[in-house]
């Protein structure tokens, strides 16, 4: 199984809303995965498969060894979708 992580600078509200969003949409893509979130510190440390958030933080986060995703708004669930599918 799939390891995602939901990362944003303090891993409290948004990326929690974020990963709400991301299990909802792997839901309805019929992919299961465990996903939780942190914060851009911690997640530095961790190992997943996939690591997901804002575009800053995701280029901060980007050392040539992780697979990142990129969003450019963290409200927008269609660009989720669309981002998502391109990684699992």
């Amino acid at each position: 199984m799939k390891k995602i992580l939901v990362v944003c600078g303090n891993g409290l509200g948004s990326s929690f809303m974020i990963e709400l969003n991301v299990k909802r949409v792997l839901e309805e893509l019929g992919v299961e995965a465990d996903v939780s979130h942190t914060d851009l510190a911690t997640s530095k440390t961790e190992k997943a498969d996939l690591y997901v958030g804002a575009k800053d933080l995701m280029d901060a986060l980007d050392d040539g060894t992780r697979t990142v995703a990129r969003l450019t708004n963290i409200f927008d669930v269609q660009e989720l979708k669309s981002v998502l599918r391109q990684y699992v």
